[in-house]
This record gives structure tokens, sequence and C-alpha cells, in this order.
């Protein structure tokens, strides 16, 4: 077996918490490029009909956008917002799959066997949680993302710079803008990913097609990308939308899908979609292979620490 074996004794919540920051960090320091391009292709043509967008359209396919934005803006420009990303990661991530585990067992009253409604209602909590905790970093994270340094200056200098200007130009609501989409969004991204990953490991195991090791971890982790894209990619598209909006363009999120759909039809909410499953395909490889070793190392680590002499 590769990796880390697996111990006896189950890691705490401390360390699910503090693994599953981590995890999230590192899957995002690795497929950053990846949701920048995600986010320049959901915002092109917003402000355009379906015809003008498709003929005027600036980013054509993943590499394309990609290659477009080294071109004209430098290979930096792939990463912007990877800093209020990390901070993101590292509070979001930490609530919405650190306590999945520990609000599941609440909810079934610490039973060994969680009904599919359990887990369900488990990842719509922490996903609600998370986005109340973390909502500020991921509009900076968008805003940045979204910014072009071609033909202009630079909507934000620096992410502290971002969160003033926010604050004092859109009030301190600014900072929260999007809450109720992000809340939709992440609820369902939540439950799609953590329940996903969380039944599929647990058929495969059951059914001795795998052991509990990187193998199991990681068609594990890569069938919970696939069904989070298909299933979070309309609300993902309205959120960006909706977050990257100046002042009064649009009411509500609601008003912003409306928009959408009457402007560029029903096939916008699905704008982004292969970078955004490439994205989240290899970002859950990434993150939760990263997350069960991780677990297994501080287990081991707290472990050995404790045990005498």
């Amino acid at each position: 077996m590769v990796g880390f074996k697996a111990t006896d004794v189950p890691p705490t919540a401390t360390v699910k918490f503090l693994g599953a920051g981590t995890a999230a960090c590192i899957a995002d320091l690795i497929t950053f490029p990846l949701d920048t391009a995600k986010v320049r292709l959901q915002i092109q043509g917003e402000s355009q009909g379906p015809v003008r967008a498709a003929a005027s359209a600036q980013y054509r396919g993943v590499l394309g956008t990609i290659l477009t934005m080294v071109r004209t803006e430098g290979p930096r420009s792939l990463y912007n917002g990877l800093v209020a990303g990390l901070q993101r990661q590292m509070s979001f991530a930490s609530v919405r799959i650190g306590l999945y585990d520990s609000v599941k067992q609440f909810y079934t009253k610490g039973s060994e066997h969680a009904s599919i409604w359990s887990r369900l209602l488990a990842g719509s909590t922490t996903g609600a949680l998370a986005v109340a905790v973390a909502q500020p970093t991921d509009v900076v994270k968008v805003r940045f993302q979204a910014q072009a340094r071609a033909g202009g200056g630079r909507r934000y200098q620096s992410t502290v710079n971002a969160y003033k200007t926010i604050a004092r130009e859109e009030g301190f609501w600014g900072l929260w803008k999007g809450t109720s989409p992000n809340i939709a969004r992440n609820a369902i991204v939540n439950c799609a990913e953590l329940v996903t990953y969380d039944l599929i490991k647990d058929t495969l195991l059951k059914a001795n097609l795998m052991t509990d090791d990187l193998p199991c971890h990681f068609t594990s982790a890569f069938g919970a990308g696939f069904c989070t894209t298909v299933i979070a990619s309309p609300v993902d598209v309205v959120k960006t939308r909706y977050m990257n909006s100046a002042l009064g363009q649009y009411s509500s999120a609601g008003h912003c899908a409306l928009t959408m759909l009457q402007k560029e039809g029903p096939r916008a909410f699905y704008k982004g979609f292969m970078p955004s499953f490439l994205r989240l395909g290899s970002w859950n490889v990434v993150m939760f292979v990263t997350y069960e070793q991780l677990k297994r190392a501080l287990t081991a680590a707290c472990t050995s620490q404790e045990a005498p002499f």
C-alpha cells in the first residue's frame, strides 16, 4: 500500500479540522489556474446577448483561456486572487469538510450507520456554516480572478486593498455580496461532493472491491468531482456573475439568473463547464487524497507523542 497506513485510533475533530484546511490549500495551489479560467469564461458576455457574445468572445475553451491570459496579462495573472483563495480555503474547507463527520455523528446520534438523509443534512449544514464564516474571502477571490490587467488599470492593487475598497465603496455588506447564492451553491456542492465521496468510498469498501488506501480515495474523489460539477454549475455561474457585478447591476441573485436566461439563453448556466470539471475533478482528487493522508499522519504523530516511553 502507498502512503500512510490506517491506524486503529480514529482522528480527532481537531485533526480533521486542520487537515481539511491544509489539504484544501494544497489542492488550490495546484488547480488555481483552472479556477481562474473558469471564472473568466463564466463572466464572458454578461453585458451582451448570446449572438454578440459568441462573435466577440475573447476566451475560447480552457486551454485557449489560459494561453490568452498568459499572452496578454502574463503567467502571474493565472494566480490572481491566490492569497484570498488560500485564506478562503483555510477558513472555509476547515468548516465544511473538517466538521462534516462530527455534524453527521450529531444527526445520527452517534450511530455507525448513517442514512443518506443524515449525510445530506450534515453536508448542507457545514456548507452553509462555512459560507457564513468565509464569504468576504470568496468575494475578493472572485473579483481578483475576474479583473484583467490588459487595456487599463487594475481594479484592486492587493488583497488588503480589495477588502478596504469593497467595504468603502459598497459598504460593509459589500463583502457579503452573493451570500444567498453562495449558501445555495455550497449546500449543493457540499452534499454532492462529500456525500458522493462518502457513498462511493463506503460502497467500494463494503463490496471488497478496494481497500482503504490511495486507489480507493482517488476513485471516490474523481466520482465526487464529476457529480458536483454537473449539479452545481448553474448556481456557480450565477454566484460568480453576481459577486463580480457592479453596484446596482443586479437587484438580486434571482434577477442575475433571470437576466442571464433572457440575454444568453439556458446554455449560459453551463458556461465554463469543462474548466469547472477539470478544476473540481482534479481539486477533489488532490484534496481528498491529501486529506486522508494528513489525517493518518497527524493521528499517528499525536498517538506517538502520547505513547509512554
